[in-house]
């Protein structure tokens, strides 16, 4: 007898005073998000999720990501990440373009890239990499420190401390970003941004 692929879905929404991607502001303010997620077994998955963003960023003010990968592990301590992702502005598709990522964890350490060739919808080269590292405070909270450099027609980066808890069934992130860039216009500047999510 034939057997089915057995495939998890999770989902997840969220409200945030803002939407910062790598640093840069997308929203102008407060982003609605939500997304899928699928478990397709023996390490590979694929999603969509989807965030409001200002009418700067896309005519229409909508974002949806697609992305497919494929994880695993090299030991109990070392994993990793590695895929596709499609970032498309379905009302203003110029500015579509394409990712490839990847990532390695080293316990609590993740390090990784991404890179594209078609940024924002143009002939251009685009590298990202970054650093994360993750701790556990109590029972109760953890903090995330992040670090990552954008080497494209503008190079900067981009720093985070994260604050993160759950209560009522529901997420809680409150983080504090910053660029190398701040003072000019849409780049993080001392921001603190509140997130409530929930997982489903």
């Amino acid at each position: 007898s034939a057997s089915a692929l057995a495939v998890e879905v999770s989902g997840n929404v969220a409200v945030g005073s803002d939407y910062f991607f790598r640093g840069y502001d997308q929203s102008l303010g407060v982003a609605l998000s939500g997304g899928f997620d699928l478990d397709l077994g023996n390490g590979l998955y694929a999603g969509t999720w989807g965030s409001s963003v200002d009418d700067y960023t896309s005519t229409g003010g909508l974002e949806i990501d697609h992305y497919i990968g494929y994880g695993g592990s090299f030991s109990d301590s070392v994993s990793f990440d590695i895929g596709y992702m499609l970032y498309t502005y379905p009302n203003d598709t110029q500015f579509n373009f394409e990712e490839v990522y990847g990532s390695v964890s080293f316990s609590d350490v993740t390090l990784g890239f991404a890179t594209s060739t078609d940024w924002y919808g143009a002939d251009k080269s685009y590298d990202y990499f970054y650093a994360d590292y993750g701790m556990d405070l109590n029972d109760s909270y953890s903090l995330g420190f992040h670090y990552g450099t954008t080497f494209a027609d503008s190079d900067w980066d981009d720093y985070s401390i994260s604050l993160s808890t759950e209560a009522a069934g529901l997420g809680f992130d409150l983080s504090w970003i910053s660029t190398s860039e701040a003072g000019e216009d849409y780049y993080a500047d001392n921001e603190f941004v509140l997130t409530i999510s929930k997982s489903m």
